[in-house]
């Protein structure tokens, strides 16, 4: 099989140069020292090779509840947990960046194998938030207050979209750190939940 994960590892290393669409069987196999026809042993096709890489990273996504399970969330060790978590997701995210773009394209135009990819990635890791934002919730008597899942749906999806977009946010010369700061403040508060003025 190590052929196999050299023809992988080449799709991987490939993509961050090269445009999705502009990838080709040749290219892979070339890069890996051997052809087309060995990449056509392996895989049906560059997609294929894609959905497989796409698990690879959702398996080493769903790790990423560990930065949420088994921690204090209040005062300053959450503090500490939440900006820990920001940081795990953005690391994650730039370290992929190659599959995860393809998987959000793919996703985007209605490929329902890359979005339970894209599920299955950050599943573990909402639901891990949200059992500690139920328990906060418990702790300080707020259990009528927003769904557990919800917030934490809300939270991780906002922590995805700014880590994939973070050279979006780097052109509006909005410097890393103070996203950083923001993204922390946000999962800070979504655990610990301010109270929210009851006219709202």
């Amino acid at each position: 099989m190590a052929t196999r994960q050299r023809l992988l590892d080449q799709t991987y290393e490939l993509l961050r140069t090269t445009p999705y669409r502009e990838l080709t069987v040749a290219d892979i196999g070339r890069a890996a020292g051997t052809s087309a026809a060995t990449f056509y042993q392996y895989f049906v096709d560059i997609e294929a090779a894609m959905l497989t890489l796409a698990d690879q990273v959702a398996a080493e996504g769903a790790k990423l509840s560990e930065l949420v399970d088994q921690r204090p969330w209040r005062g300053a060790a959450g503090w500490q947990n939440a900006s820990t978590l920001v940081d795990g997701i953005l690391t994650f995210w730039a370290h992929h960046q190659p599959v995860l773009r393809v998987v959000d394209l793919l996703t985007e135009e209605g490929d329902q194998r890359f979005r339970r990819v894209r599920v299955a990635m950050l599943n573990e890791i909402t639901r891990a938030l949200a059992a500690v934002i139920a328990e906060a919730q418990t702790r300080a008597g707020r259990v009528t207050e927003v769904a557990p899942m919800a917030m934490a749906g809300a939270l991780v999806s906002m922590l995805a979209h700014v880590a994939s977009h973070r050279a979006g946010f780097e052109a509006w010369e909005i410097p890393i750190d103070e996203m950083r700061e923001a993204m922390t403040r946000l999962v800070f508060w979504g655990v610990t939940g301010p109270r929210v003025p009851k006219h709202l």
